[in-house]
């Protein structure tokens, strides 16, 4: 059985083989056809995508060459055209440029002859100037066989003839100017000063660098002195007064430069007599007093000075400086009586110029504010006065009329010159001033000197107090005219040179004589 089933194996075995084989390869081969036909297939799809890729590719290039192609023929039209258009500008231009060529070469040419003519003409001018250069000698020589003169003595007598006819008519002018000016201007200067002085009415106090307190008897004398002059020394020492105790009957002097402190002594030595106690305690308590009563009159009179003129709107400080004005004088004239009296005529020479009066008062009233307190501090009342101006706000207008008041600085306004004229009518009409006769005797020299300096002068006398010079000159040395402005001369010599009140009048005096004796 064994044997048989694997005989049966063996026979079957290569039978079944064999016949598997060929099925396997009836399938390969089915398989493999149908993989070729397959593969066919596809290599025939893919061999008709190509073709119609090919296609596509080749009508796109063809597209593309048709588009690169119409905008090449675009740009080339777009080129064509701008060139074309160019060309047109050139040809404009080239025009342009051989019209303007053309018209320059005409100018050129005109020029050209312009030139020709030109150096023809100065050709002919040079002829023509040396002719007459030659004519002007010749007749210059003939002119100096006619005249017996030179050309330089000629000249030299036109010049001199010249110069004394514009100096006449100059001297006629000057002479007739000022005559029209003087009497336009005097007249109205004096209605207006008339007017002023007429509607003003100031008291005015003289003062004096000592002050007289009078004694109930002669006693008195010696309480006043006191125990090794005691209280004589404390009186001095506190007020800072001298105090004179002479063989005067029942009077006491108080002497000191200091019109303040002066009063002030005056007021607490007749305080001391009244109350009969007189020691060094009871003068100083008294001395105290009196102080506080002085600063009560400085504050009071400042204030009366204020209402009095109408100015208002003051710095305290400023009113109590007017205060102190009460007790300064200047050349015997009361500080605070001639500033209460320049701002009243200041205030009426405004109201006749037609300006504002309120501030020409107040300019007045302060134009002299330094001077109550140039004994404490350095430098000239108007210098003084112009810093406290400006310290206590007042109006540039009122600090100019301050600083100018005496011709330091050119005023900037009509204000200003309506307070040096107030000043001026102030301070030199008759009995306002008192001067020493050494200071009219040097501005009497002074006059004579200047005067005296100019040449043609024979003789100068200065009357009426140094108001007016009177100039004798030597007719054959001084003309007319000469005269005329030797007067003008003078008087601004003097304006530049010397400080005065008011005004001096020049008076150039000229006078020929002729004198014969009858036989």
């Amino acid at each position: 059985m064994l044997i048989a089933v694997i005989i049966t194996l063996v026979i079957v075995a290569p039978i079944t083989w064999v016949i598997a084989k060929s099925s396997i390869e009836k399938k390969t081969n089915a398989t493999i056809g149908s993989a070729n036909e397959r593969a066919n297939k596809l290599l025939d799809d893919a061999r008709k995508k190509a073709d119609e890729a090919k296609k596509a590719a080749e009508a796109q290039s063809r597209e593309a060459l048709l588009e690169a192609k119409e905008e090449k023929i675009k740009v080339q039209n777009e080129l064509d055209k701008e060139v074309r258009e160019r060309r047109a500008e050139i040809q404009k231009y080239e025009k342009r440029v051989l019209a303007k060529e053309e018209t320059l070469d005409k100018k050129t040419e005109a020029v050209e002859k312009r030139d020709l003519n030109l150096a023809r003409k100065e050709e002919e001018l040079a002829k023509t100037r040396q002719k007459v250069e030659e004519l002007e000698q010749k007749r210059q020589q003939e002119l100096e066989k006619i005249s017996g003169l030179t050309s330089e003595q000629a000249k030299e007598y036109l010049l001199k003839t010249v110069e004394e006819e514009v100096k006449h008519d100059t001297a006629v002018m000057i002479k007739s100017m000022e005559t029209k000016a003087k009497e336009e201007a005097d007249k109205k200067a004096k209605d207006y000063v008339v007017t002023a002085i007429q509607k003003c009415a100031a008291d005015h106090v003289a003062e004096t660098t000592i002050s007289v307190v009078q004694l109930p008897n002669d006693e008195m004398k010696g309480r006043i002195i006191g125990r090794e002059g005691r209280n004589i020394r404390t009186l001095e020492t506190l007020t800072g007064v001298e105090l004179i105790i002479d063989d005067t009957p029942e009077a006491v002097v108080l002497s000191g430069f200091d019109p303040i402190r002066r009063e002030v002594a005056r007021i607490a030595l007749e305080k001391l007599i009244l109350d009969g106690r007189i020691h060094p305690a009871r003068i100083e308590e008294m001395v105290e007093k009196a102080q506080k009563e002085v600063e009560t009159i400085i504050r009071e009179e400042g204030e009366a000075a204020t209402l009095e003129t109408g100015v208002h709107g003051l710095h305290p400080e400023l009113v109590r400086l007017l205060g102190k004005m009460k007790f300064r004088t200047s050349y015997g004239q009361n500080a605070l009586k001639h500033s209460i009296e320049v701002s009243q005529l200041s205030g009426l020479l405004a109201a006749e110029v037609g300006t504002d009066v309120r501030l020409a008062k107040r300019a007045g009233l302060l134009h002299d504010i330094g001077k109550a307190v140039d004994h404490e501090m350095e430098g000239s009342h108007i210098q003084i006065g112009v810093d406290l101006c400006k310290k206590y706000k007042e109006s540039p207008v009122v600090i100019n009329a301050v600083e100018a008041h005496h011709g330091d600085v050119e005023p900037e306004s009509l204000i200003a010159c309506i307070v040096q004229a107030a000043d001026a009518i102030s301070a030199a009409r008759p009995g306002a001033r008192r001067e020493t006769l050494e200071t009219y005797s040097n501005r009497l020299k002074q006059l004579e000197d200047i005067a005296n300096s100019y040449k043609g002068v024979e003789k100068s006398f200065a009357v009426q107090a140094g108001r007016e010079i009177r100039i004798m000159v030597v007719p054959e040395v001084v003309s007319d005219a000469d005269m005329v402005i030797m007067a003008r001369d003078i008087s601004k010599q003097i304006e530049s040179e010397m400080e005065y009140p008011g005004q001096i009048k020049v008076n150039v005096i000229r006078e020929s004589r002729a004198t014969d004796y009858a036989k």
